[in-house]
């Protein structure tokens, strides 16, 4: 499938700005082949730089606020040049993806409202800027596909996927932002805990996985919450028993659990929202991306022109 994002013309200079994915399937740790075009019109239209950025929203600290638009990763991928006028000019790119890029995909399905978008930055003049946004669809390393389909198989019902802009305190990280999927716990593993956020942090070496158990209950005051954290390597998952391997996770989890909600000396407290007033995701219908210009803060559908 090819996915194609196209600008408005430019009012004054009639540049349009076309950028083109062959496939906008990926996943993270990849790169992104693609191509912008560039048209001229009646008059030659210099270009100070071209640069791509990966776009998604993020929720915000007040969850009564509508989510942000923020751009988590912007590579230069061509300088000053000049589009002669009625002429085209083409830049082919190969896009590198950070490892901890967001999963937005997975078993063919998005991950409930989670979309992620390709930005052009054209820039023309200082206070002028052209760009186009076709949609990307992430989908997971193999390890965390592994570990999405254990939790699945384990009984657990996916509730909310999102986006929060911050850095987790103590783990590794190169993007601003981090993704937490939450789940409905499931039955072999209910009563000592309720629900169960799931992290993930990848590298080139593997994958960190961070499981936070209540942490929603704990902020609204019914609860406690705890925090447990395991690696992996990339190399031999699909070697494993990933059922046997979330399973131990799961069950040292829920000891370390009641391990804290023993400790006298266990206090609660919080300093962020606890979004509990917002209702779990709705999952997002198939073929539905990200789309828009550069400048706009609207998110839409891509343009496909052949498969």
């Amino acid at each position: 499938m090819r996915l194609t994002g196209v600008s408005p013309e430019s009012g004054w200079t009639g540049l349009a700005v076309r950028t083109t994915l062959p496939n906008p399937s990926t996943c993270p740790g990849l790169r992104l082949p693609g191509r912008v075009t560039l048209t001229a019109g009646p008059d030659d239209v210099p270009v100070r730089h071209v640069r791509l950025g990966l776009v998604t929203q993020v929720e915000p600290d007040d969850p009564g606020a509508p989510r942000k638009l923020v751009q988590f990763h912007q590579v230069p991928i061509a300088g000053a040049f000049v589009v002669p006028a009625n002429r085209r000019r083409a830049v082919d790119f190969a896009l590198p993806l950070p490892w901890e890029t967001p999963v937005t995909i997975f078993g063919g399905v998005p991950l409930m409202s989670l979309r992620m978008g390709l930005r052009t930055e054209v820039s023309i003049d200082v206070d002028l800027e052209q760009g186009a946004m076709v949609p990307v669809f992430v989908h997971p390393l193999p390890t965390q596909r592994h570990v999405l389909a254990a939790l699945d198989t384990l009984g657990f019902t996916m509730r909310q996927a999102g986006l929060v802009q911050g850095r987790l305190p103590g783990v590794e990280q190169t993007l601003p932002l981090h993704q937490r999927l939450g789940w409905w716990v499931g039955p072999l593993y209910a009563g000592p805990i309720t629900e169960l956020e799931v992290i993930f942090v990848a590298n080139a070496a593997g994958l960190e996985v961070i499981l936070w158990a209540d942490r929603r209950l704990a902020l609204a005051g019914v609860t406690h919450q705890s925090i447990s954290r395991f690696r992996v390597w990339h190399t031999g998952a699909d070697q494993a028993d990933w059922v046997a391997v979330v399973d131990g996770w799961l069950r040292q989890a829920i000891n370390r659990h009641a391990d804290m909600a023993s400790d006298a000396h266990w206090s609660a407290r919080i300093t962020e929202s606890a979004h509990v007033s917002r209702h779990p995701d709705e999952p997002v219908r198939p073929g539905y991306g990200l789309g828009g210009t550069a400048g706009g803060a609207g998110i839409g559908g891509g343009s496909g022109d052949g498969t």
